[in-house]
């Protein structure tokens, strides 16, 4: 319940359109309740042989097509409004989950597979238009019946209806069962359908790498697995389902037993007159349709609840990495950068970074460089707070970057990185990316100083070629190069090249180079690579060991000083 009282309050913006639904709902049940009035009327008059039967009988018909316009008016408002404003809470809730997600740190996406945060974005949030549109409505028009007949049925006979009642408390004892069953038994399934989702997912993206290594027949049989268990978790609650409702619908027909057998006794030895009777059977076959409803309404609460919860687990996740309060602007910085005493762990509490100091002045081309695993990657991530330091600080323009917001921090640093994401649109959509109000002259002028310009020209629509999903139509070095064209328009005082020419040709590469040597003047620049050739020209080379910055110093420097550096030089160049 508490879940539910928290999406009433998150969908407050439509409450309007729920009241009225629900003044609808009032004005239908108040006229399904008149029809069988108007039955036990003409039954009385035709078995008192009324004179003025045919009048009364037009007039009694004429209030009952008013009674039929008013219902249907009223449940065109109730089915409308309801679902205008489910299926629009539904859009809001989507994305006031997807723009928490995009506040949430790197760590929270280290163990989580997309199939699965996209189940919840998609088919757990969905499950609210349930709730909203059919079963809250249906539940609060069925108590309303309830009510309304339980009051109708003591009015005619108090005798039949406290027998019309017997039954009604074994019949809440199954509910309040079933609906603790029920519940765990629909989040179950929820997450099954949830893995098979992710592992659907997973399979699409390396499609390539299932063919290549004839994984077919083992991937079939694991999504084959998680369908399965999606559909036997489904058929459990189904299953409770199966049981529940045929006893609801026997309860229910062992009241009609009963009212009738006692009502026809009552009947014969003249006590009740016979509309009473007639008007009894209608008025319960109204009040136990609701009982029979019941389970179903519940269902669809729990499996609504269920997504709710599931939802929420997501929604109440706090990011590791936040603003502090009062955060400041940083402006177009200078570009100095400073490591202050900086230590770093992940989840697994190994340290990855120790007591690192480094200074890096405005303007200056700083490598990074070392064994793999040695922490170069989680210094650049630290720089643009996708982790915060476990020890330590990191300043740029001697202002510690905690201290300011996150978009004044972002909007001084670009990436080049070597796993290059490009969007499924456009190329000229993708190199603007990062940058505002980018005209097409400035597109194409950053894919000239990228050398990107050529092979763009070469592709079937230039510019507006759509490139496809992560830009699977390009080859790895023509995405390197969209990707520094982006750096290039964005025009940030500090650019860091992770890996920028890792995985090329060596023709590429060279093109590549000649593109960074066009992007980094007046930058302050940090370069990771592996290949050493690539960090000659670096003004400080930045060798980490083990956590630590084992040796620094210039290219020179390093070899003539034979360690580390010059090991990794020698390993390479003889190869």
């Amino acid at each position: 319940m508490k879940n539910a009282f928290r999406l009433l309050m998150y969908a407050r913006k439509y409450w309007i359109y729920l009241i009225a639904s629900m003044i609808a709902l009032i004005v239908l049940t108040a006229t399904q309740l008149f029809t069988p009035w108007v039955v036990r009327e003409l039954v009385a008059m035709v078995t008192r042989e009324d004179p003025q039967l045919g009048s009364k009988a037009v007039i009694l018909a004429l209030l009952l097509c008013l009674s039929y316009l008013v219902q249907a008016f009223c449940q065109y408002v109730r089915s409308y409004y309801t679902h205008y404003a489910a299926w629009n809470f539904v859009s809001d809730m989507r994305i006031k989950m997807y723009e928490h997600l995009q506040k949430l740190s790197l760590s929270f996406y280290t163990d989580k597979q997309t199939g699965q945060i996209m189940s919840r974005v998609s088919e757990d949030i969905r499950t609210f238009e349930t709730l909203i549109a059919h079963a809250a409505p249906d539940l609060i028009i069925n108590m309303l019946i309830l009510v309304g007949v339980t009051i109708v049925l003591f009015s005619i006979n108090v005798y039949l209806a406290l027998l019309s009642l017997i039954t009604i408390p074994i019949l809440l004892y199954a509910t309040t069962t079933f609906s603790k069953k029920i519940f765990p038994a629909f989040k179950d399934s929820q997450q099954a359908m949830a893995e098979f989702n992710a592992t659907l997912h997973d399979n699409i993206q390396g499609i390539k790498e299932i063919q290549i290594f004839n994984k077919q027949q083992k991937e079939s049989s694991r999504v084959a697995q998680k369908s399965v268990r999606q559909a036997q978790t489904m058929l459990r609650a189904l299953k409770l389902s199966a049981v529940y409702h045929p006893s609801v619908q026997f309860f229910n027909n062992v009241g009609n037993v009963l009212v009738i057998g006692f009502g026809g006794v009552l009947a014969a030895a003249g006590k009740v007159p016979v509309e009473d009777i007639v008007a009894f059977i209608l008025y319960l076959g109204m009040f136990y349709a609701p009982v029979n409803a019941l389970g179903r309404l519940t269902e669809d609460l729990q499996n609504a609840l269920a997504g709710a919860a599931r939802a929420f687990e997501i929604m109440d996740t706090e990011p590791d990495v936040k603003e502090k309060p009062g955060a400041i602007e940083l402006g177009r910085v200078k570009g100095a950068i400073e490591f202050e005493n900086v230590s770093f762990h992940y989840t697994d509490k190994v340290e990855v970074l120790k007591n690192i100091n480094l200074e890096i002045k405005p303007g200056e081309m700083v490598a990074l460089v070392g064994p793999t695993g040695v922490g170069k990657t989680t210094m650049v991530s630290l720089l643009a707070r996708f982790y915060d330091p476990v020890e330590g600080s990191i300043k740029i323009d001697g202002t510690d970057i905690r201290d300011v917001t996150l978009k004044s921090l972002r909007d001084n640093i670009s990436i080049v990185l070597q796993d290059v994401f490009l969007f499924n649109g456009t190329v000229a959509e993708n190199i603007a990316y990062g940058a505002e109000n980018a005209t097409m002259e400035d597109i194409i002028n950053a894919a000239k100083i990228a050398h990107a310009d050529e092979f763009i020209e070469n592709l079937p629509d230039g510019y507006n070629t759509i490139i496809g999903e992560r830009g699977v139509k390009l080859s790895g070095g023509q995405k390197q190069r969209l990707s520094i064209a982006r750096a290039v328009l964005r025009n940030t005082p500090i650019l860091i090249l992770d890996e920028a020419t890792a995985s090329v040709d060596v023709e590429t590469e060279k093109l590549i180079h000649d593109a960074i040597d066009q992007v980094v003047k007046d930058r302050t620049t940090i370069i990771i690579a592996h290949r050493l050739s690539s960090v000659k020209k670096a003004d400080k080379i930045v060798v980490l060991n083990d956590g630590v910055i084992e040796e620094m110093g210039t290219h020179q420097e390093l070899l003539e000083k034979g360690g580390l550096y010059s090991h990794l030089c020698n390993i390479q160049f003889k190869e």
